[in-house]
């Protein structure tokens, strides 16, 4: 069935001021689905994942998965961030195997989805190296091994490449791609770029700010793997661009006017 968002709204209260982050969102995303939310900063992309994981409560509306109501963080979905957020105290193994530790699954279950993971993003040979030891690139593979291995339906990831630098940013595209190709799961994924949007995307939820509103939704039809230099993708790349471009216009207008 897939994810339902249903009339949300989310206001942030301080002292007396009300701050409109997300106003009347509806969106359903099909299981299976590479769903990219794309908008300038203050949008609310962030706010919206943080809502579909559980991590915070709409002000009103609703959102389901599956027909349930999520109301918390739960092993049906796994989230990802920036940074890549392990516990530097334990080694890489011990990184990608603490959610099921937690999650009380076999030790057999837990080697073998662990070995699974950590080859499919090319970490086996790392797997007992300290975290310090490790790249920006291979610290944000583990944390990808860390967060599929609770087999979770929903992988939400909140611009986990943006820290990188573009070598490893394309090479990690081009991994987490074939990932989502075999894992068929579901992928809802912020970012503020439009060509990293183009590169994954089934389709790009684009968003205006203050407040946060679904401006229009792109489908994208085109093969994979999709190449920056192609005549489609320069199209629609261009014609994004300037949607963004007329957000970024009006918030420096309204910004200019208070």
């Amino acid at each position: 069935m897939g994810i339902e968002i249903k009339n949300i709204n989310k206001i942030f209260y301080n002292k007396n001021h009300e701050n409109i982050v997300l106003q009347d969102i509806n969106l359903e995303i099909n299981d299976g689905e590479f769903i990219c939310l794309l908008g300038p900063s203050g949008c609310g992309k962030s706010t919206l994942l943080n809502l579909i994981s559980g991590l915070d409560a709409p002000t009103s509306g609703e959102i389901l998965l599956d027909g349930e109501a999520v109301t918390r963080p739960g092993n049906d979905r796994a989230m990802m961030f920036q940074e890549s957020a392990l516990f530097p105290w334990l080694n890489v193994w011990d990184n990608v195997t603490f959610g099921m530790r937690i999650a009380k699954l076999s030790k057999q279950e837990q080697e073998t989805r662990a070995d699974k993971y950590l080859e499919m993003v090319n970490l086996t040979d790392y797997k007992k190296y300290n975290i310090h030891q490790l790249s920006g690139g291979m610290k944000q593979r583990a944390a990808l091994a860390r967060a599929l291995t609770l087999d979770s339906k929903v992988l939400l990831m909140d611009e986990p490449f943006a820290a990188l630098d573009k070598q490893t940013k394309n090479t990690l595209r081009d991994e987490l791609e074939k990932i989502w190709e075999i894992t068929k799961r579901t992928f809802v994924y912020v970012t503020h770029s439009v060509e990293e949007a183009m590169f994954f995307a089934d389709r790009i939820v684009m968003m205006s700010a203050l407040p946060g509103r679904v401006k229009k939704i792109i489908k994208l039809d085109f093969a994979r793997p999709r190449k920056i230099d192609d005549p489609e993708f320069v199209h629609i790349r261009a014609e994004i661009l300037k949607e963004l471009r007329t957000e970024v216009e009006m918030l420096e207008f309204k910004a200019q006017n208070e």
